[in-house]
């Protein structure tokens, strides 16, 4: 049975000229990059040569961008580091961040007393620009943490406007962009963002790489101490083939996006149509204008279907998720949901379908007629 993949927003397939691309580099490049001979001052020079590229793609300096494991760590150094050694004494953000934000805020709130300032979340999902506002105008050193894109139902935060916001509130803003880099156009020249943060395995890289945006004027101190990599930012030997890989597949993501946005859209389009047609009384969680690529759905099954629905699909070589995949194994509702749906919808059984230039119409077809059969 030939799976169906449409789970893209918790990972996605490594593009085949990025393992070329990696392979080559074990092969040949395996030198230390802190080491002075020419075998460790070529495999610097890769690494070098990928964070120009991966700058060129944002229009920043290649100084701004530092590499790390994954988005988890990238949020967690940005907010550890804006309390402990930029004066931040309170943080705005939503509790439909993940995880790995809301959790490192509250450590901040544990171990330095910091302030958090959640804001409500609308009916339709988004944030409440107008109390952000508000909240800004209580003059103290803040950091607003809102994620760009939400990766359970792809609510899009207006990221100039915020930008605009914490620029003339003098407030420092952090954008998780893990869902959103590689999809969208980020000119960092134009918003005046902090800090943004990704993760290489959401636009066809390999996993266990990432990277973050620093902006000059913002000065952090390592969360990983050591040597002397990343210019003293982040100790701990270069993973070349990683950072290489990373960077041919943000090339490529960018390269191509036109394109793959195209399509994706249509297939989500043409996904929410099907489903309309099938199921009556079916809803679809957020705005109405969530990223094209994400579509969280709310169907008309009783919770006795909608336990094993997962497992039904999968049975069949379908694989979807209720949301974050760094919850799957978790019970609970939703934090997501839970912040803009009431008691009774939320227990309403709901799917995360997210698209990716792979998917096809034929298998959006398989998809409505396998769920007709649950």
């Amino acid at each position: 049975m030939s799976q169906i993949y449409l789970d893209n927003a918790a990972t996605t397939s490594v593009r085949s000229e990025v393992v070329e691309e990696m392979i080559k580099i074990l092969t040949n490049d395996f030198g230390n990059p802190s080491s002075t001979y020419s075998i460790g001052r070529h495999t610097k020079a890769l690494i070098e040569s990928a964070r120009k590229n991966i700058a060129k793609q944002f229009n920043v300096t290649a100084s701004e961008i530092i590499f790390t494991s994954c988005g988890t760590e990238g949020n967690n150094w940005i907010i550890r580091s804006s309390v402990r050694d930029l004066g931040v004494k309170r943080i705005i953000t939503t509790r439909m961040e993940h995880h790995c934000t809301l959790y490192s805020i509250k450590e901040m709130e544990k171990e330095y007393g910091t302030k958090i300032d959640y804001l409500n979340i609308l009916p339709n999902s988004e944030i409440d620009y107008n109390q952000l506002e508000e909240l800004l105008k209580e003059e103290q050193p803040t950091l607003i943490s809102l994620m760009h894109v939400n990766n359970e139902v792809g609510t899009v935060l207006d990221l100039k406007r915020v930008a605009a916001l914490a620029q003339q509130y003098h407030a420092l803003f952090h954008s998780d962009t893990v869902q959103s880099v590689g999809k969208i156009e980020i000119p960092l020249d134009e918003i005046p963002v902090d800090f943004i943060v990704a993760s290489a395995h959401k636009f066809h890289g390999p996993k266990g790489a990432g990277f973050v945006f620093i902006r000059k004027k913002n000065v952090l101190k390592p969360l990983i101490v050591g040597g002397e990599q990343e210019k003293g930012m982040r100790a701990g030997t270069e993973a070349p083939h990683q950072v290489v890989g990373m960077a041919k597949a943000l090339e490529l993501s960018y390269q191509d996006l036109n394109k793959d946005r195209e399509k994706i859209t249509e297939l989500r389009d043409y996904c929410k149509s099907k489903l309309q047609e099938t199921f009556e009384g079916i809803q679809f969680n957020g705005n109405g204008s969530t990223f094209y690529n994400v579509l969280n759905v709310r169907l008309p099954f009783s919770p006795e279907k909608a336990a094993m629905m997962l497992f039904q699909l999968d049975m069949k070589g379908i694989a979807v998720s209720r949301g974050s995949a760094c919850q799957s194994g978790s019970q609970k509702p939703s934090h997501v949901l839970a912040e803009f749906l009431d008691e009774n919808e939320i227990k309403k059984p709901s799917l995360r379908l997210s698209f990716g230039h792979e998917n096809t119409k034929e298998e959006i077809d398989y998809l409505i007629d396998v769920l007709k059969g649950i």
